[in-house]
């Protein structure tokens, strides 16, 4: 069933009109930089309300200046009359980059053999070539966590922007070591273990994990002290989520295994953001004191439980939210990250409200990474991560008509595109004999 749902917002999303196709047919194949002025558009900051008739100029990769007035002085005008900009969307947790076919394995990187492999670097592994980026960037998405899965901690997950020819070219200025925090329920409706068996598995993994961090603690303090210690980098990457120099991602869903995740962080200074979060809802409150931030997603999701209402993923986002958690939303996805637009709609119809939906795709998401100053909303001086649309983006009537992503005009281009005005007219055409 919950294929059949993904299948279906999948096809809607296809299905969609492609105004944009045509505009771009001719114009320009790839990425180009340049000083470029945004002129006459309704700019909806996220941080500083909406400003009509205004413009934007970009140059070497920055928003140089907003105004109702700006000179040219040289600059490629973009006539934006009539259209709004946004800042570009992130999405909080993906695995956009480090797979291309998840049903084919050769083309899967986003997991390592082993339960103790922090120091796996997603962006090490993210291709760069990945024909799901166009797709993804084109949908107003500029900017994403992708997370490394596995074991207990699997790997150290990226923030990467949606154009480069490199992962250094990609990185966006954050990291974090991932903890998938040990579950005390089945993990499917296959799972034929025993409650005993079940409870004995979390346990001894909750043990392993106190283990864990009480080594990377010592192995801290004697690297600390000068002490000539043997390679070990699995256990310096996670010492760096100790010493503070990197945070620490803690996977979580089930209510119960929310409220364990908390009690086990009581004490340990350091810097937490919970993901995944599917029941934070039942829980919000005992979030909202523990002031962790959370990634919550997918929206457009199954109910967790078969007795919750058919919404409760879709809410789910906008309660916590509205209990004082701050709130950023991922797809969890690996081929349609493109679809965030929509699970930030579905979120906004349900209770979180526009203004705060919108806060959890940009602004939200900038500052639980700590790269506030310079993503997540338009103002002068941060990075030119911007998207032009015909109207509000999570309407799907909408239109992205541009894209800039690091001062880049990206092309509105991407095989689903190409293959469609392959198709549209068949030259030469097949004939009935």
């Amino acid at each position: 069933m919950k294929r059949l749902t993904k299948s279906f917002f999948a096809f809607l999303i296809a299905m969609l009109p492609m105004v944009a196709m045509a505009q771009i047919d001719g114009e320009f194949i790839k990425p180009r930089s340049g000083k470029f002025l945004l002129k006459n558009a309704t700019v909806v900051t996220i941080t500083k309300g909406v400003l009509n008739n205004t413009s934007v100029l970009v140059e070497n990769g920055k928003i140089q200046e907003i105004g109702a007035s700006i000179a040219a002085n040289g600059a490629e005008e973009i006539d934006c009359t009539g259209l709004f900009i946004y800042p570009g969307m992130i999405d909080s947790g993906t695995k956009l980059g480090l797979a291309e076919v998840s049903s084919v394995p050769e083309t899967v990187d986003f997991s390592e053999v082993g339960n103790f492999t922090p120091n796996m670097q997603a962006l090490t592994a993210v291709n760069p070539n990945s024909e799901a980026i166009p797709v993804t960037r084109v949908s107003g998405v500029t900017t994403v966590l992708t997370v490394p899965s596995g074991g207990l901690f699997p790997g150290t997950a990226a923030l990467i922007n949606l154009n480069g020819y490199t992962p250094d070219q990609m990185y966006a200025g954050f990291k974090a070591v991932v903890m998938n925090f040990p579950s005390s329920g089945r993990r499917g409706r296959f799972d034929r273990r025993s409650d005993d068996d079940i409870k004995k598995a979390n346990e001894k993994a909750l043990k392993d994990a106190n283990e864990l961090w009480e080594n990377a603690k010592t192995y801290l303090k004697l690297k600390n002290e000068g002490a000539s210690l043997e390679y070990y980098p699995e256990m310096d990457q996670l010492a760096k989520v100790i010493s503070g120099e990197l945070a620490l991602l803690v996977q979580v869903d089930a209510a119960s295994d929310i409220q364990n995740a908390l009690k086990w962080l009581e004490g340990k200074d350091v810097k937490v953001i919970l993901s995944g979060v599917s029941e934070g809802w039942r829980v919000a409150d005992e979030i909202a004191k523990s002031g962790y931030p959370v990634i919550t997603g997918p929206v457009q999701d199954l109910p967790t439980r078969e007795s919750d209402r058919y919404d409760t993923p879709y809410a789910n986002a906008g309660k916590m939210a509205k209990a004082g958690v701050k709130v950023a939303i991922r797809t969890d996805e690996i081929e349609n990250v493109r679809n965030l637009p929509f699970h930030a709609a579905y979120a906004a119809s349900y209770g979180m409200g526009k203004e705060e939906a919108w806060k959890a795709v940009t602004i939200n998401a900038a500052e639980i990474f700590g790269i506030a100053d310079q993503y997540g909303s338009v103002e002068q001086g941060k990075v030119a991560n911007l998207i032009v649309a015909t109207g509000d983006p999570f309407e799907t009537q909408s239109q992205i008509m541009h894209v800039f992503i690091d001062g880049y005009r990206i092309p509105l281009s991407n095989r689903h595109i190409r293959l469609y005005q392959e198709f549209l007219e068949r030259s030469p055409g097949l004939k009935s004999k």
